[in-house]
């Protein structure tokens, strides 16, 4: 079981490893809401795992460090196992999925620790290292069913609340429940009062799911660009400490959470991966009760696979608005093209790409399909373009 006291030996112990990381304000956001950011993209690893596997390691004896260790992850647990263990001088094995990106494959290499890729996803790799950890002896770093682990997170609470005494809510991320289970823990211990709060993919649901169904539910499948979180089942501890002590879990879309890592970028100039921003896709898109609100969202990591950025980032500009993919059909003759444009220049939309295809089967013989990509304020400045071209007499294929 989690104790208090080893919350506070944790913050001890990780003083000289991990950095601290302040609030920001973040009112931009969402206005109705007070909100604040922990910033946990920023930690060293640039993620909050450092903390509890620091801490895990810390714990062991000497013979178990003689071992040495080994973990499973999608990318962050493993880069702070690596490191933890780098820096006691201990030799550390890491299972990886292999649709881990390659960013965080390397950086966890680069840390020091021997690298298994293992077909599949997290639960996957779980298997795999539980399986070399019985034929060599390594000893097994859990990446959130730990008491030490989950009090290494923990601090993080400690934090909120010295940082900000008046805090009425936190928003967490949810995969195992490593992370919110150490925060509710700290948090229901010191200060009932403030409400904790889970989010998780919509399609990586299992917390979700469990807390709802009174049982640990293992899913069939996952299916999130979210990889930090995308785990089939919780842990019996986490499950448990949920069940008991989070107020609510709740879930965010793919689209939603490219919108809040889009909106972190433009507003706080912060980065986060998929997996860190579902705390902030939840108060953005007023998934919990937290209007008006003293608000901390844990962005709990910005490990984000820089080959998926752009597609990341274009499926949050469409999501709020700041981008529209318009197809138009014409009459084949001179001047159309020109006349469409100047309609949507008088609407103070800017297009970016234009792409000209011949009429499909079925159309008048002269007519061509002019495809366009508009940069735009908001939704509703899309339908002014869409009422303007109709108005103007152009057809809009796409509605």
């Amino acid at each position: 079981m989690v104790q208090l006291e080893n919350v506070y030996q944790a913050a001890f112990a990780l003083k000289k490893i991990i950095r601290n990381t302040e609030l920001i304000k973040a009112p931009k956001i969402n206005p109705e809401v007070d909100l604040y950011i922990k910033p946990e993209n920023l930690q060293i690893t640039g993620s909050f795992k450092v903390r509890g596997a620091a801490y895990k390691i810390s714990r062991l004896t000497e013979e178990e460090k003689a071992r040495g260790v080994i973990a499973c992850s999608a990318g962050n647990h493993a880069q702070g196992v690596a490191l933890a263990a780098a820096r006691s001088g201990i030799k550390s094995v890491i299972c990886l999925p292999d649709i881990a990106p390659i960013s965080k494959v390397e950086a966890t290499r680069a840390y020091g620790a021997e690298i298994e890729l293992v077909n599949g996803v997290y639960d996957d790799a779980y298997q795999r290292a539980l399986q070399l950890k019985d034929e060599m002896g390594y000893t097994f770093i859990h990446p959130f069913d730990d008491e030490y682990v989950i009090a290494g997170q923990g601090t993080i609470a400690l934090e909120i609340l010295e940082q900000n005494p008046d805090v009425e809510a936190i928003v967490v991320p949810v995969g195992g429940g490593g992370l919110i289970s150490g925060i509710a823990y700290t948090v229901k211990a010191l200060n009932p009062n403030v409400k904790v709060y889970g989010v998780q993919a919509q399609g990586a649901p299992s917390m979700f799911t469990s807390k709802r169904e009174g049982k640990i539910v293992t899913l069939d499948s996952v299916n999130t660009f979210c990889d930090g979180i995308a785990v089939k089942q919780p842990g019996e501890n986490t499950f448990d400490i949920c069940s008991k002590l989070v107020d609510d879990i709740v879930t965010v879309t793919d689209d939603e959470t490219a919108n809040a890592i889009l909106a972190l970028m433009e507003n706080q100039k912060l980065v986060a991966e998929g997996a860190g921003a579902v705390s902030v896709a939840a108060v953005m898109f007023n998934k919990l009760p937290v209007k008006n609100k003293n608000t901390v969202c844990v962005v709990s990591g910005g490990n984000i696979d820089v080959t998926i950025l752009s597609r990341i980032i274009d499926r949050g500009l469409l999501k709020s608005g700041r981008l529209e993919k318009l197809s138009i059909q014409l009459t084949d003759k001179p001047g159309q093209l020109r006349d469409m444009s100047a309609t949507i220049a008088l609407t103070g939309a800017n297009i970016v790409s234009v792409n000209y295809e011949h009429a499909e089967k079925g159309s008048d013989i002269n007519s061509c399909i002019i495809r366009i990509e508009l940069e735009t304020k908001n939704r509703q400045h899309i339908k002014e373009v869409r009422t303007a071209l109709t108005n103007a007499g152009f057809k809009i294929l796409n509605n």
